[in-house]
């Protein structure tokens, strides 16, 4: 008996195009299927996630992430990483016109890193430039989900889904504070994603239920106690479940763990992240 608590269904799918596997996360009560919308069969009003780019290298599959997401935002000097690599991601593509289909719909942060020549560049092409150079408390990152979260609708929330990329890699202090921003916003789902891995925060209020595509994730993943430690975690359909298991720093934490089942179910008595590898395609 779940009680109170309810099942969170987080779903990961994927479609082929341009020879390359798409990753999104899909909604917790929906299923997204991309198969149908590379076809041509995803309307705008079947979107329902906001993608934020931050200042780190882009993923190769950034371009089809961009074309199914509801609201774009860069975070800052991720204005920089769209401008200069997105016409390398689409090499076959002319450059000029790469840059004038891939505009922001928000540039925000504190405009420290963004260059002023891209800056400028998106402005004449209708991006909103907010400076939030006042509020130096909290990350770019931080700074926009908060704008997601004032500009979505109150009807469109439930279902709503935050995708980022660029929050892992480079300096260690800045993927924490990214990973701390999915405490922050506990209740909505933000997934980070790299070419590696995602990772995404499963909240204690619910019990999780993760649908696996093995041809584009998996097997490694890892389950590990933010914030506070767990005194009972359960887990199906690991190659080691965890049965009432204590997790914590200084103990054990489920890390290089293997996903053996199609349904992962997961929980928890404090919040965990859930980390999972991404395929790498040739």
């Amino acid at each position: 008996m779940l009680g109170k608590q309810e099942i969170q269904e987080n779903r990961i799918l994927c479609a082929s195009g341009n020879e390359e596997r798409v990753l999104v996360l899909a909604s917790s009560n929906r299923e997204l299927n991309l198969d149908e919308a590379v076809k041509g069969g995803l309307s705008k009003d079947n979107k329902n996630y906001a993608l934020i780019l931050l200042n780190q290298p882009l993923p190769k599959f950034t371009p089809q992430l961009w074309d199914y997401a509801k609201l774009r935002l860069c975070a800052d000097g991720g204005a920089n990483r769209v401008f200069d690599e997105m016409p390398l991601l689409l090499p076959r593509q002319d450059p000029v016109s790469v840059r004038d289909r891939y505009v922001p719909d928000v540039i925000k942060g504190d405009m420290d890193s963004i260059r002023t020549e891209v800056k400028d560049f998106y402005a004449n092409l209708g991006s909103k430039i907010v400076d939030a150079s006042e509020d130096q408390d909290t990350t770019d990152l931080h700074k926009c989900i908060s704008f997601v979260q004032d500009t979505i609708p109150d009807v469109d929330k439930p279902d709503l889904c935050i995708l980022v990329v660029g929050a892992l890699g480079g300096r260690f202090d800045h993927e924490m504070g990214n990973i701390n921003v999915l405490c922050n916003f506990s209740n909505i789902r933000i997934v980070l994603i790299s070419d590696d891995c995602l990772i995404q925060l499963l909240p204690r209020t619910h019990h999780h239920e993760i649908n696996i595509l093995s041809s584009v994730e998996g097997p490694h993943c890892g389950l590990i106690p933010i914030a506070t430690a767990s005194a009972k975690a359960t887990t199906s359909g690991l190659e080691w479940n965890l049965d009432d298991t204590e997790m914590k720093f200084g103990g054990l934490v489920s890390t290089s763990n293997m996903v053996r089942e199609e349904k992962i179910t997961v929980k928890s008595d404090s919040d965990l992240l859930w980390t999972i590898s991404v395929r790498r395609t040739t």
